[in-house]
């Protein structure tokens, strides 16, 4: 059983990759938005950003992953939409397909996606003065933390994908996930923000994945951030993993 469902969550996932490589302008596109925050903030805002010892672009990083991220799982829930709109999800229910391997092939064709948009963005940060003291140990750490995070937001995605009437409404909730990292340490030092603005913003997920991926890349212990980080992580993802698969049961029943 569980080979079967495996076979078949490799196949499905393997026509999801071709229509991603079939329509490059989809990993094109979720890379432009972050890769113009980085230049924007960097050339524009970045003088005027006291945080410290270090480049503005070191700085940063982080939070231009997280906001690639965000930007890349709206195509998730557009993939899904189109997918249930088109019929296929019907098709795929009247033939001996695992009935899961739906769902996990288009979290996992996310899931490569992002990781291609991460790396074209890291690349250009590269050129444009990042410098990280990490080992190899230090990027695996950073790496595992953003497949968590990615797959966290990407259960979500499968939601609005699974319940939106409209392509604009499938992809539109990913906006505010795009906003949140500026209301957290993204971009400036939290201790410069008014009270109510930092008390949310040192409290909400964005800013402690942040920090452990910024103290990883400077080579500098995470303390308890890490902890805080994977506790988030793994929390939105049992939330959105448990969310994800009930709406997909009661949409396929």
């Amino acid at each position: 059983m569980i080979a079967h469902a495996l076979g078949d969550t490799v196949a499905l996932t393997g026509r999801s990759l071709r229509h991603v490589v079939r329509s490059p302008d989809t990993i094109i596109t979720t890379a432009v938005m972050p890769i113009a925050f980085l230049l924007l903030f960097v050339y524009v805002f970045g003088g005027a950003v006291e945080t410290g010892e270090g480049a503005y672009v070191d700085y940063l990083l982080p939070g231009i992953l997280l906001i690639t991220v965000a930007s890349g799982i709206a195509y998730t829930a557009y993939r899904l939409f189109l997918d249930l709109r088109g019929g296929i999800l019907e098709r795929f229910q009247s033939m001996p397909i695992a009935r899961s391997a739906v769902l996990w092939a288009h979290v996992l064709t996310s899931l490569v996606a992002n990781l291609v948009s991460l790396v074209v963005v890291v690349l250009v940060a590269l050129l444009m003065g990042f410098r990280s003291g990490a080992g190899v140990a230090a990027w695996l750490a950073v790496a595992g933390v953003l497949v968590l995070f990615t797959l966290a937001l990407t259960w979500f995605a499968v939601v609005p994908g699974l319940t939106a009437s409209s392509v604009e409404g499938a992809s539109a909730f990913s906006y505010p996930l795009i906003l949140l990292p500026f209301l957290s340490s993204a971009f400036v030092p939290t201790d410069t923000m008014p009270g109510p603005v930092r008390a949310f913003a040192e409290h909400q997920p964005v800013t402690s994945v942040v920090d452990t991926i910024r103290s990883l890349f400077a080579g500098q212990p995470v303390g308890g951030d890490l902890w805080v980080a994977l506790g988030w992580c793994v929390g939105l993802l049992v939330v959105a993993y448990v969310a994800a698969t009930a709406v997909y049961r009661r949409t396929t029943a």
